[in-house]
This record gives structure tokens, sequence and C-alpha cells, in this order.
């Protein structure tokens, strides 16, 4: 795990949140709602997880809320998360230590600090799957978020043979 990882998920959440802006908020309420609480989803597990690797308490009591915030504050916050989560990533000198925690659900866990870089980077993956689809219900073209034209956008030279 490493820091380009993380920038990678920056680009991809802010590739979804642009795409996001862009539902017809009227025709399309159930494909915005539905894109709203996956990313305020996304948000809730990443601070819960931030506040695991910080040893603080549990900023949440479940995984989802029964208020959506609005998308102004999900895309702060989502924003933040990365940008903590780089800063995180970039001090990180040892990932092999092992947190334990208790699950949201009340279930012990125990995970390494690299295990759960690794998790927040395949959770994220995952739910902008699942906005793509809400995306495409929309008929917003979701955005090619793959790891492939993220590093080929970074570093173009990879493209030369």
């Amino acid at each position: 795990m490493d820091v380009k990882t993380y920038q990678y998920k920056q680009w991809a959440d802010q590739r979804t949140l642009d795409a996001i802006s862009s539902i017809d908020r009227t025709m399309f309420a159930n494909a915005y709602s539905f894109s709203l609480q996956q990313i305020s989803h996304m948000v809730i597990v990443e601070e819960l997880f931030k506040s695991r690797l910080c040893a603080l308490p549990s900023p949440h009591s479940a995984t989802n809320s029964a208020h959506i915030p609005s998308f102004d504050t999900l895309q702060r916050r989502l924003i933040a998360s990365g940008t903590w989560y780089v800063e995180f990533i970039t001090s990180c000198e040892d990932l092999t230590p092992e947190i334990s925690f208790v699950f949201v659900d009340g279930q012990r866990g125990k995970m390494s600090v690299g295990e759960i870089l690794f998790h927040i980077i395949n959770h994220g993956s995952y739910h902008r799957g699942n906005i793509a689809h809400a995306l495409d219900l929309a008929r917003v073209p979701h955005p090619i978020d793959g790891y492939g034209a993220f590093i080929h956008g970074l570093e173009p030279q990879r493209r030369e043979t």
C-alpha cells in the first residue's frame, strides 16, 4: 500500500462526486438519493476506521444513518477523509501492527494497519461501482475510475513503448 493508491482513491472519488452532481434530481430522485446514501456509507466507514487507526472512540454507532446529509456535506467529508488517509499513509512507517477493535455490530475484530488501508480502497471501489449503476439509471455517464486510467493520466509516459 502506498500513497499513490490513496491519490487514486481521491481521484476516483472526485470523478464520482462530479458525476453525482450532474444527476437531474427531479427526474431521477431515486438514483440521486441512492448515490448520496452510498457516499454517506463510504464516509462513515472511512471515519470509523480512521478512529481505529488513531485509537479514538468510535464516531458512529452504525455504518448507515437514518438521515443522509446534503451532497455538499458529504462531498466535504469524503474529500477531507481522502486527504487524511493520504497524510496518514505518507507518515506511516509500519503497516504490520495489528489493531483490535469492535465493529458497530458488536463483533470483535483485528486487522493490521495495511489490511485496514486495503479495506478502505476496496470498500470505496465497491460502492463507486454501485453508484455507477445509479448513474446509468439517471442517464449520467459514469466516470472511468480504474487504476489504469489514473496511473496513465498521472504518468502519461507509461503509454510510450
